[in-house]
Order: C-alpha cells, then structure tokens, then sequence
C-alpha cells in the first residue's frame, strides 16, 4: 500500500517551516550540531543545548559556523534567560528526556520563548523500516507516545499547537558501520547491544536497507507539530 505522506528530508522541512534568519534559536539536544550549523547558515543566531559528552565533543569540532554556540545542558533547566529566544526547536530530541521530565522541559521552552514564539517539535514515529531495524537495540514505541502526549499537554505553559504534518524521511548510510556510529553516539550503552547483535542486526540492515547510487537507504515516518507561545 502506498503511504499518503510524502518522502521529505527533515533538513528541508526544517528551513521550509521556520523563518530563522534573524532570529535566535535555541536547538534543544542539538547533538553533533548538524541542524545548528543549517540553521546558523540560514542567518540564525543558534544556541545548541546538549548533555550528552559524546555528541557535544563532535559538534564542538566541526568546522565552524558563524552564530552558534553550544552548552553542555539539558531540556529540562535551559541556562537561558526568559523570553531570550524567537524559536525553540526539538528535533528527534523531546522523546529522549525522561518520561517525567518532558512536561518540564515544555515549560521551559515557553519560559525562554518571546510572546508569539515558536517550538518546533520533530519526532520520529513508532513505524517504517528504520523503526524496525532500531527497534531491537531500543525499542521507543512508548516513549514516543509519552512525548507526543506531553506535546499535546502543553498548552497548559501557554504553547498552543497551531500545525502538525506527517512526512518521510529518506535516511541514508554509508555501511552498516555509518549507522551503529549514528546510533551509538545518541547512547553510548548500545555499544554492548551491537556487540552481542552483531549478525542479526547486520542481517536486518541488510533486509530492510534499498541500495541507492547515494548509499543504503531507508525511511523514517516523522511528524512535525508548531507550537505558539501565547501573548501577554
């Protein structure tokens, strides 16, 4: 069955969506800074938020972009000034906080927006062929659902949804080493699943993966949703 939602990547959806030229954005585990870099070179002022040493390390040594800076900090106690920013994005990054921090981290988003700002929440969904082949190292069926439902909550801080869209997102690798690099620098604790997986996660990506001129590719179903912070 053909699936009604489009092939997207979620780089594109991410500049298409947000105006951030001008604008300061604080990008909420920002990872190895890929979407910080996109965004700086857009025109944004962007402050990356992540806690995780492994992928803060990498985004501190790329190359880098005029109008970013990283801190080591996590969703849930943002070191920022309130109504310091136009634009608070989580991309694939709200299902990682705890279960019982992700209410929190929303108010902390309304906190630091200015009246009429925006979140931005991108989020992969419990689904797709990517799904399948991560699911044995980690399966976040329910902690995406808890995200989604913390999302849906928030406009007790003010945040009012004003969007939502459902695209896939063509993921690409190298190899089978490209993707356990991915996926292991997010959680370094999946080293040692990988490891005692090796054969069965190396038979899955070979399954599920479609050989393409760019690399082994696959899709990733993603839904992004706006969020309005309320004026005064």
């Amino acid at each position: 069955m053909t699936s009604p939602h489009p092939i997207r990547r979620n780089s594109a959806v991410l500049l298409e969506t947000l105006a951030v030229a001008g604008k300061t954005v604080v990008d909420v585990g920002s990872g190895d800074g890929a979407n910080a870099r996109l965004m700086a070179q857009a025109g944004a002022t962007v402050i990356g938020l992540e806690c995780q040493p492994r992928q803060l390390a990498k985004a501190r040594a790329a190359p880098p972009v005029p109008g970013i800076t990283y801190l080591d900090a996590g969703a849930e106690a943002m070191p920022l000034a309130d109504s310091s920013a136009d634009i608070v994005v989580f991309f694939n990054s709200l299902h990682h906080v705890a279960p019982s921090q992700m209410d929190r981290a929303l108010a902390e988003a309304a906190r630091v927006l200015t009246p009429g700002g925006t979140v931005f929440v991108s989020e992969p969904l419990a689904e797709g062929d990517f799904f399948e082949m991560v699911r044995p190292i980690e399966d976040e069926t329910q902690v995406r659902a808890q995200a989604y439902a913390a999302m849906r909550a928030a406009h007790r801080h003010g945040l009012t949804m004003t969007a939502e869209s459902v695209h896939r997102n063509p993921v690409l690798f190298k190899d089978f080493a490209a993707w356990r690099d991915r996926v292991a620098s997010a959680n370094p604790e999946r080293e040692a699943i990988f490891d005692s997986m090796d054969r069965a996660l190396r038979d899955s990506f070979d399954r599920l993966g479609r050989k393409t001129p760019e690399g082994i590719a696959f899709e990733q179903p993603t839904r992004v949703n706006l969020l309005k912070k309320e004026r005064g």
